[in-house]
Order: C-alpha cells, then structure tokens, then sequence
C-alpha cells in the first residue's frame, strides 16, 4: 500500500514538472508583445543634426530625431523637432548631443549674441592681432586676463602696463573686414568679451589711449590678484644700473633796481632741471654782479 501511494505522489510530481518546464518553453518562444514593442518606439529625442555654434537659430536640417528606449523622457528634453526650431542656441552644442531646453533661447528670442547676454552685462569687442589675440588660443568659452599699455603723456614720464579686469569671459572670436591705409581689404582679427558696464568704460578708453593684451588663463582658475603695474623705469630695476639721471642747466638774469639809485646791478643765476626715472626737479643756483 505505501509503494503504490509512492508510486502515485512519483507520477503526479513527473507530471508537474513536466508541466513546467513545457509552458515555460511555450513562453520563452513567444515573440514580444505587440503593444510593448509600440510603446518603446513611440519615444523619440531631438538631438543635434551637426555641430551648433552659439547663437544657431535651429533649422530643420539641424535637428534630428532617435528612438529613445528609456519610456519618459526626462525633464528638459525635446521630444520633436518642432519643439526646438527657430530657437537659438546659447552655448555650443555637438552633434548627436540632446537638445536640451536649458541649451536654447526662448522662441522668438531670435538668434546671435544678444540672446547670450545676460541681463546686466555687454559684450564688446577689440580688434586683436596674433599676439594680443595669445595666437588664437583665445576662443569662445575661454577667459582671459586684459592689460594695458600706455604711452608717456604730460602726467606720465614713462611707459606703464597694468593689470585692469581680470576672469573675462570670451563671447567668441571672429574675422572681420575692413579697408588698409590703401583702400585695399584686410582680415582683421576680433574677441568679444562680456563685460560689465563699468568693465566696458575701462576696455574702450584702454583701447583707445593705449594698447591692450589678453593673458589666457585656466578657466577653472577665478583667483584674482592684485598687481601695482610695471614702468619701464623698474623694468631692469632687479640689480640693475639705474640709468644717469638727465640734466640740463639754464642760465637767468635778472635785473633789480635799488630806491635811490640810478642803476641796478644785475643778478644772474642758474636753474638745473633734474629727470631721474620719470621724476623731475628744479634747483635755482643765484649769484650777484655789477
């Protein structure tokens, strides 16, 4: 009697693993669902067509759309190309890189620099040749340090360069053309750097009465420093002979009349003016005579 109930509890355990092990092959063969393969299509992403240099206005042959397998897109990101033409692009965007709202203009912002400056700010631009320019290593998305040199004048005997903005942001590096001494076009090199107001005082009188140069500078690095400027009377000052001092005397004459007297001797003298590295003296030396 227990063989035969063992026997019976054998069959039907056979019986359910087989069982098993044929509706989890049926299962395994069967091609995906229908509505399931729908649904992982229907999710699409606008991405760039080509590179987009800043200021683009997004056309239709700039945008292009893949399957995005992931369901949901997630927030900030373009699910059509209408969505995203006739936006303008404020910061570069690469190919195959997602169109990301946070990337673009409002619509009907237009395009070009003026959507990438901030409120409050301007952007102005200096004419820079290959040495000013850090010989075209300054580029959009790049910072830089302005220095300015200017000539002696009436209140300065010598030449100064100093340090005047620091950490500016170049907007982007361009070509432009204008006319030579001799009517002929000629390429000429500009930056454009975002400023502030007061910052774009010091640039325009900087590149008006003096000569500017940009230092590039790591754009991780924002540390601002403090400089007192060089003269080129210090320049060589590093264990250097100081230049002789410059002297020139001139010889004056006076005449004075004494009460009484008919005549007036007269008094000569001399001024000796003294230059010493951009510093000027005056010294009388006076003698009487007959």
């Amino acid at each position: 009697m227990k063989q035969k109930r063992l026997l019976i509890v054998l069959l039907l355990a056979l019986v359910c693993g087989l069982s098993a092990a044929y509706l989890s092959v049926r299962y395994m063969g069967q091609p995906a669902a229908p509505g399931a393969a729908a649904q992982a299509r229907t999710s699409q992403l606008a991405v760039a067509a080509r590179d987009l240099p800043l200021g683009t206005v997004l056309r239709a042959e700039d945008v292009r759309l893949i399957d995005w397998s992931g369901g949901a897109l997630p927030a900030g990101y373009a699910n059509s190309a209408a969505a995203v033409i006739g936006r303008g692009v404020i910061t570069p965007v690469a190919t195959n890189e997602p169109l990301l709202t946070t990337k673009l203009a409002d619509k009907g912002a237009g395009g070009g620099l003026p959507i990438v400056i901030p409120e409050g700010m301007r952007a102005v631009s200096v004419k820079v040749d290959e040495v000013i320019g850090v010989a075209g290593f300054v580029k959009a998305g790049t910072r830089v340090d302005v220095l300015v040199t200017m000539s002696p004048s009436a209140e300065r005997q010598v030449n100064v360069t100093r340090l005047i903005l620091q950490n500016i942001p170049a907007l982007a590096a361009g070509q432009t053309f204008q006319k030579d001494v001799e009517g002929k076009p000629e390429t000429v090199t500009v930056i454009t750097l975002l400023v502030t107001p007061a910052q774009a005082e010091q640039l325009a009188l900087a590149a008006a009465d003096g000569r500017i140069q940009l230092a590039l500078r790591n754009t991780l690095d924002a540390t601002e420093t403090r400089t007192p400027g060089m003269q080129a009377a210090s320049l060589m000052g590093g264990g250097t002979r100081a230049a002789a001092p410059v002297v020139r005397a001139v010889q004056v004459q006076s005449t004075t009349r004494r009460p009484g007297s008919r005549s007036a001797p007269r008094q000569t003298g001399t001024v000796v003016e003294t230059i010493r590295g951009g510093e000027r003296t005056l010294s009388t030396f006076s003698s009487g005579g007959t």
